[in-house]
C-alpha cells in the first residue's frame, strides 16, 4: 500500500495483520482522487477532511498529501489509531491533522460541538457494519458539519446499497471497481 500522489507519492504505509481493516486498494483510492480533482487540479489545496472509520489512515494521508489543510482521523480500535500515527510518523506528518480514538458517531458529535465544518467526509466502516453506512450518512445529514459543497463519500461493496438519500443528503454518483464501489453525495441545494 502507497501514497498515489501529491508531497509523500510512493511512500509506503502500513497495514495490521487479518481482515479486521481493509484498506482502501490503491486503485481505488486513485480513483476516487482522479473524480475530486478532475478538471481541478488544486481541489483539495486547503480542504478540510473527516476521515471516518480511518483504518490505517490512508485516504485521510492522501488528501494530506494533496494539500488538504486538516484531516480528523476517526478511529474506535486502539491498534488501528496507533497505526494510523505510526503512518504519519513515518512520513514526518507533525502537523494538520488529529486522531480521534472514539466511534464515528461521538466523533461527529465532538466536531459539531467544536464548530468544525469539513469539505469532505469520506466513510469507509467494515463491512461487516453494514449497519454503520445508514446511521452515519443520516447523522451527516442533519450535521452542521457539512456546507452546501461538502461531499461525502462511502465506500462499499458492490452488492451492497448504503441508500440513495438521508434527508437532503442524496447520491449523485456511484463507481463501481471490481468488488468495491464508492457512492457520493451531496446535500440538496
Amino acid at each position: 500500500m502507497r501514497v498515489i500522489a501529491g508531497q509523500y507519492r510512493r511512500r509506503t504505509l502500513r497495514s495490521l495483520p487479518g481482515l479486521e481493516i481493509r484498506p482502501t486498494a490503491d486503485r481505488l483510492r486513485e480513483t476516487l482522487f482522479n473524480v475530486l480533482c478532475a478538471g481541478h487540479p488544486d481541489a483539495l489545496t486547503e480542504s478540510v477532511w473527516l476521515d471516518l472509520y480511518a483504518g490505517t489512515g490512508a485516504v485521510g494521508i492522501e488528501a494530506l498529501s494533496r494539500g488538504a489543510r486538516m484531516v480528523y482521523f476517526v478511529e474506535s480500535s486502539k491498534a488501528a489509531a496507533e497505526l494510523i500515527a505510526t503512518n504519519l510518523q513515518s512520513l514526518g506528518i507533525t502537523r494538520g491533522f488529529q486522531i480521534l480514538k472514539v466511534d464515528a458517531g461521538k466523533a461527529l458529535r465532538q466536531l459539531e460541538t467544536a464548530g468544525n465544518v469539513a469539505d469532505y467526509v469520506f466513510l469507509d466502516p467494515p463491512y461487516s457494519m453494514q449497519e454503520e453506512y445508514p446511521k452515519t450518512l443520516a447523522t451527516l445529514a442533519e450535521s452542521k458539519l457539512l456546507r452546501e459543497r461538502s461531499l461525502v463519500i462511502a465506500e462499499h461493496e458492490k452488492r451492497f446499497d448504503p441508500g440513495e438519500a438521508f434527508g437532503e443528503l442524496r447520491r449523485y454518483r456511484k463507481l463501481v471497481q471490481g468488488d468495491a464501489a464508492l457512492s457520493f453525495y451531496r446535500r440538496l441545494a
